[in-house]
């Protein structure tokens, strides 16, 4: 979500994990093979825990928050982590085409932050995953994948148009392709207060994209997470009024579905359940949560100082095809409390979502029909 707070620093621990690091120049190339089996199994399996999280800042969170981080991830073992608003700028000299697949080290404050994420990637838990980057061309936005070794994408983009390996601008998606599902890690832009290119037009042109991309016939489900930046229903915020009512001081949109606060406007809410319709996705966090939690349902908060005091809302998720329910075990909130426990430093916390696993046998899934789970 488009920052209007600072961030707040908070401590929180859970699970367990194993893992291994990136190739910092790999950020476009195809998976090296993967491990052998392990346990004796003779069937590949796919990624079936997978975690989300928008650092606000994954450099920042490197330098001020790396143990608590660390010991996030070794506790959680996700086997896929998406993160959004990495800010970190992509390799290349001012006013040359940037290369977003790779960290800027072309100053010493850039060479100093590319080593802060190099060693902070080359050890464990950190140094079990491969990370692909796509980078924004400053310090604003980015996203990245990272996953352990042991799985082999078929495929990694970063559009959301067909066809194409280029960047999103903002470096907004990483799009990983598996044997049996997609994977889809997406910053999405905020909307804005106002109706302009940056604002209410940008987020329209972005939302009828993601209509294009999930009308587009495929015959395997998708996993669509991140920072969506939008809270779907008023069950998604902690004072609905507070933020249907907002707005911008002296300024009134042309629309009235257009009024409130950005990421709950009437607009972007009805677009987001045409998403859901047509793309035949399920929220998975609020498929196996029907009630409001009030103290652990939302993945944002505002600043725990003024009127944002206490103001949380669900903006990050973990999306799937129907198809792909009878496999969901699990869509879980690690932060909670409007003194942001288990936020790790950003403004948003990390969500977590689980499938029963999906099994390969001679590179065949077993629980696939006609490439369809």
């Amino acid at each position: 979500m488009k920052r209007f707070f600072q961030s707040v620093e908070r401590d929180q621990s859970f699970k367990k994990m194993t893992i291994k690091p990136p190739n910092d120049a790999a950020a476009g190339a195809a998976a090296a093979a993967p491990e052998p089996p392990v346990d004796g199994d003779d069937a590949w399996r796919e990624p079936s825990k997978f975690m989300s999280w928008n650092a606000n800042s994954l450099l920042l969170r490197l330098k001020k928050n790396r143990e608590e981080l660390m010991g996030l991830v070794q506790r959680l073992d996700p086997d896929i982590i998406a993160i959004q608003e990495v800010r970190i700028p992509a390799a290349g000299r001012k006013g040359e085409p940037k290369n977003q697949g790779d960290i800027k080290d072309d100053t010493n404050v850039a060479r100093e932050d590319k080593q802060i994420v190099t060693r902070a990637f080359s050890a464990l838990p950190l140094s079990n995953y491969r990370v692909w980057w796509s980078l924004s061309e400053n310090k604003y936005g980015g996203t990245a994948l990272l996953v352990k070794k042991r799985f082999n994408p078929v495929s990694i983009t970063f559009s959301l148009d067909a066809g194409t390996n280029k960047h999103e601008t903002d470096g907004r998606v990483v799009l990983a392709e598996f044997q049996s599902f997609s994977l889809l890690n997406t910053y999405v832009p905020n909307n804005g207060w106002k109706d302009d290119e940056q604002g209410f037009q940008r987020r329209q042109k972005w939302d009828q994209r993601m209509l294009d991309f999930v009308s587009r016939s495929s015959k395997k489900p998708l996993i669509w997470c991140g920072d969506l930046n939008v809270s779907h229903e008023e069950i998604d915020v902690s004072h609905p009024q507070f933020f249907q009512n907002a707005r911008l001081p002296g300024y009134m949109p042309p629309n009235s579905e257009d009024l409130g606060q950005p990421g709950f406007t009437a607009a972007e809410r009805q677009r987001f359940s045409k998403l859901l319709k047509l793309g035949d996705l399920v929220d998975s966090y609020r498929w196996l949560h029907k009630e409001q939690e009030f103290d652990c349902g939302f993945t944002w908060s505002g600043h725990p100082v003024g009127k944002y005091h206490g103001k949380r809302m669900r903006i990050d998720y973990f999306l799937l095809s129907r198809q792909l329910l009878p496999h969901l075990t699990s869509s879980d909130i690690h932060g909670h409390g409007i003194e942001m426990e288990g936020f790790y430093g950003s403004d948003h916390c990390p969500i977590t979502m689980e499938l029963s696993p999906v099994s390969f046998s001679q590179g065949k899934p077993k629980d696939c029909i006609d490439g369809i789970i």
